[in-house]
């Protein structure tokens, strides 16, 4: 029955809006209510994200010269204690907030001693929300100060402070102690992640030379700890980078200045890999997206390296020039800046916007790496040869270029032939699924949605290409079938993003160890050649189910062994004649389309993995060591995580 309302066309409730209805979040309140605003997200990277603000106030304080050791521990309970040797967090009281120091950084929104630069010159932490934000998403947080002969001590519940200020007894020691647990009503995942952790403190002492970082994992069955202390810095860094890559000069080149209040730390080796390893800095976070400090990096280094050949007539008998992909080819380098006020853009928040910097960059690294080559001309050389075969190669992949440009669909129309496209030509609605074998493409054929799934059979395994140059890269068949299929080209001034044909490319392997190996094939491809996709949210993992159980007409898909028993329980307990059988699927092609559809390509049941790059150095690292030429750290891989191995065909 309808009822009429009062109201004209007002929707229910609009009359009662009034400003007793806009609600006051105090304290913080707004914190708890919203956490994703401060700290990204309410799951595992939101839940390390807490750990990153603790220990980042610590660097800040070895930043300003009063740090020389942070140790960071797991308890079995999965709570964390940072501990550091700086001044302490203040406890006289503030001046206008008549409370406490410590209280108002633990309990106050954008409060902390960051805002003046006299206490600190730089900073880091990418949102800078402090340790007030670690407080209010802590079921219970302790904190003490060692500071002015005293320790002091507080305890708080998710943000409220549940013991006050006092003073615990005498020391002589200078430092800050945080234990926290992090609120199981907030986070949906509460287990810290060891290695990444670790990685990020591994991270923080290459780029703070003399800060001795150690980590501590106590949880049963888990127990560890390493320690990280590089006196050189970056240079260190680059060597750890650089992995199996066979170095073309002995040493890392370093450029370690200040000019203009912005402090410049460099470090650059070249390598014989065919593919750049580049990472840039901001007092301390990792700029994924770049800015102009990179900008100005790779300006110098095309200029520096292109007079050198000039002066030294390297390339009077070649028709070309050396490009910036050229000059850039085998290098590791790592570029940090250190910023009193940076401006940070980009979707993540993660690209550095200050204009002046990247000419502050840009002369710094010219002027001594034109100096450095000139003082060295042994390593002059072994640049110049690396960057010259780059060129040769970059001209003879030219043509292939150009046959990928012709073929582009986006060009000429022409697709790969085994390619089965959509028949929508809208690029935010399609999926390019790229199938292992032609007995499941045809499977995926069949049972795909016409209108918007596209479908490329591959066939067998594609070229690895952290071992291979550009031109060898685009004369492999199947790999110019996926970037006609794609339509963006390849890495460099090539790629074009808006040109992708597609904005979900699924990878869809079998279950098995071929397939798990043509999908590590493929994200190698696709990291090394086509990050971009990765960086847009582009590109996905399909996840077939592992076993269908079936009893009668009643059936279910499992996709671990766990999900399997549970069926196996339900079907046996349940009503109904018959045993109930299980069907372990090791290849998409055992799967009818109709399965298929049902299963994995169905948006409204299927399961898929968006690809995403958290950690960029710990992803090229990872790619080298398990596609790299040098065999050992592989093996060492191997032996490592062999225990954690499931559905091995042997």
């Amino acid at each position: 029955m309808a009822t009429e309302s009062t109201s004209g066309n007002q929707p229910d409730g609009a009359a009662q809006y009034s400003s007793d209805a806009i609600q006051v979040l105090k304290g913080l309140e707004a914190v708890r209510k919203r956490p994703s605003m401060y700290i990204g997200s309410t799951s595992a990277r939101g839940l390390h994200h807490l750990v990153y603000e603790v220990v980042d106030n610590s660097i800040d304080e070895a930043l300003a010269g009063y740090c020389t050791q942070i140790d960071l521990t797991i308890h079995a309970n999965d709570s964390v204690t940072v501990i550091d040797d700086g001044r302490g967090i203040p406890v006289d009281i503030h001046k206008t907030e008549k409370k406490p120091g410590l209280e108002i950084a633990m309990t106050m929104l954008h409060a902390g001693g960051k805002f003046d630069k006299s206490t600190y010159k730089v900073s880091g932490g990418l949102h800078g929300v402090g340790v007030s934000v670690v407080n209010a998403l802590s079921a219970t947080l302790n904190v003490w100060v060692w500071r002015d002969g005293k320790e002091h001590h507080m305890a708080f519940e998710r943000g409220d402070t549940t013991e006050a200020l006092e003073v615990r007894g005498d020391t002589d020691r200078t430092g800050t102690k945080i234990t926290f647990l992090p609120d199981p009503k907030i986070f949906t995942d509460t287990q810290y992640d060891y290695e990444t952790l670790a990685n990020r403190l591994r991270e923080l002492a290459y780029l703070n030379a003399g800060i001795a970082l150690n980590i501590t994992d106590e949880r049963v069955g888990k127990q560890r700890h390493e320690s990280f202390l590089f006196q050189k810095g970056l240079p260190e860094f680059v060597t750890f980078l650089r992995g199996s890559s066979k170095p073309l000069h002995p040493k890392p080149i370093s450029i370690v200045t200040v000019k203009d209040d912005v402090e410049v730390d460099i470090a650059m080796q070249y390598g014989d890999a065919f593919s750049e390893n580049i990472f840039s800095f901001v007092n301390n976070i990792n700029t994924h997206e770049g800015g102009t400090h990179l900008t100005g990096f790779k300006s110098a280094l095309t200029r520096a390296i292109n007079e050198v050949v000039k002066v030294r007539g390297s390339l009077k008998r070649e028709s070309f020039s050396l490009s910036g992909d050229d000059v850039r080819e085998g290098l590791t380098a790592v570029i940090h800046v250190k910023v009193r006020e940076p401006q940070f853009e980009g979707q993540t928040k993660t690209k550095l916007g200050n204009s002046e910097v990247e000419s502050i960059v840009k002369t710094v690294v010219y002027e001594h790496l034109s100096n450095y080559l000139h003082e060295n001309p042994a390593v002059a050389k072994a640049v110049i040869e690396k960057a010259t075969g780059a060129a040769r190669a970059r001209e003879a992949a030219r043509k292939a270029r150009e046959l990928v440009r012709k073929k582009s669909a986006l060009d000429s129309g022409v697709l790969p032939g085994k390619l089965a496209d959509c028949s929508v030509s809208d690029p935010t609605i399609t999926e390019l699924y790229l199938v292992e074998g032609d007995s499941a493409g045809g499977s995926a054929k069949q049972g795909r949605d016409r209108g918007y799934q596209a479908i490329l059979p591959l066939r067998g395994k594609i070229l690895n290409v952290q071992k291979s140059r550009i031109d060898k890269i685009l004369s492999n068949t199947e790999i110019l079938a996926i970037l006609t299929a794609i339509g963006t080209g390849v890495a460099g001034d090539d790629f074009r993003l808006d040109d992708a044909r597609y904005h979900k490319i699924i990878i869809m392997t079998d279950a098995d160890v071929d397939g798990a190996h043509i999908r590590t094939l493929l994200l190698t491809f696709f990291y090394s050649q086509m990050r971009p996709l990765i960086e847009s949210g582009y590109v996905y993992i399909a996840q077939p189910p592992l076993y269908r159980i079936a009893k009668g007409k009643e059936e279910y898909y499992a996709y671990h062994d766990n999900e399997r028993d549970e069926y196996v329980k339900r079907l046996s307990n349940g009503a109904g004649k018959g045993k109930v059988s299980i069907q372990r699927y090791k290849g998409l092609g055992e799967m009818n389309p109709e399965q298929l559809w049902k299963t994995t390509m169905d948006p409204a049941t299927r399961t898929i993995l968006r690809v995403e790059i958290e950690e960029a150095f710990n992803a090229s690292q990872l790619f080298e060591k398990l596609m790299g030429d040098d065999v050992e750290p592989r093996r060492a891989f191997i032996e490592e995580n062999a225990r954690y191995v499931k559905n091995l065909d042997i």
